[in-house]
């Protein structure tokens, strides 16, 4: 009796073992049959990093088919409204996603913009292109589309620039609706009432929602964020935050070739 307990006990151990075995041999077929149907367009988007640092802020984007690295060609981010700097020639576009209410952007902008536009935008080799990541309060919409409008009349930088330096608080009326249209006022050249009407209309806020969903699908949800890139959209890398001055170098550089 003792042995065939014994034995009852080894066959159930067994089988359970084998129940086991069994459930995980499926689980990975299935799982290895998900992605070999995968289309090729979802398999584009898997990124991985290029550089081995601390932060982990530079990444390069896989990128499988033609039409996805045109998207982000310099040549097609105009065509769709994106405010720019720099030559339509540039081998070189750095893309910053930013929040015009954002603290650390304003950093950016005061303390490496000027020396990128200095060694690389004044020189030819590279082209600033500004995408709307307006996520930092309630305020942040209408400086957006604000600053749309005055791109509309050549006037974007000029208004950006001023937005950045006289920013306060987020959400604490600096931006308001009204205060943003005192501040257009303020920008020579630009014809108020024009402004107004497109700003009043929201003229240009679908243009933001698809800078947003671009960011989102990027995988940008703090600002800023950039892509450095050849002219093409080709070889894009992904720096986040307001890296120093010679991060920004050497993702150029390397760009440069």
């Amino acid at each position: 009796m003792i042995e065939l307990t014994r034995f009852n006990k080894i066959i159930k151990n067994n089988i359970c073992i084998s129940v086991v075995t069994i459930s995980v041999i499926i689980s990975i077929t299935i799982f290895v049959y998900s992605i070999t149907l995968a289309s090729p367009s979802s398999l584009s988007l898997l990124s991985h990093s290029i550089f081995s640092n601390d932060k982990s802020s530079i990444h390069v984007f896989a990128q499988t088919k033609v039409e996805d690295i045109t998207k982000l060609s310099l040549s097609n981010l105009i065509k769709y409204g994106s405010p720019y700097q720099g030559s339509k020639l540039a081998p070189v576009i750095l893309i910053d996603f930013s929040d015009l209410q954002c603290k650390l952007c304003q950093r950016f902008v005061k303390s490496t913009e000027p020396q990128i536009n200095s060694t690389y935008i004044q020189t030819g080799k590279v082209a600033l292109v500004f995408k709307h990541l307006p996520n930092r309060g309630f305020d942040s919409l209408p400086a957006s589309l604000a600053a749309q409008c005055t791109n509309s009349q050549g006037k974007f930088w000029q208004f950006h620039n001023l937005l950045y330096k006289i920013q306060g608080p987020i959400d604490s009326g600096w931006a308001s609706k009204n205060n943003l249209k005192k501040l257009a006022s303020q920008i020579p050249g630009l014809d108020i009432q024009r402004f107004n009407s497109c700003f009043d209309s929201q003229k240009y806020k679908t243009l933001i929602n698809s800078d947003l969903a671009l960011a989102h699908s990027l995988g940008f949800t703090q600002t800023p964020s950039f892509i450095i890139e050849k002219n093409d959209g080709s070889n894009p890398q992904k720096l986040e935050g307001p890296q120093p001055f010679p991060e920004f170098k050497s993702v150029i550089d390397n760009e440069l070739g």
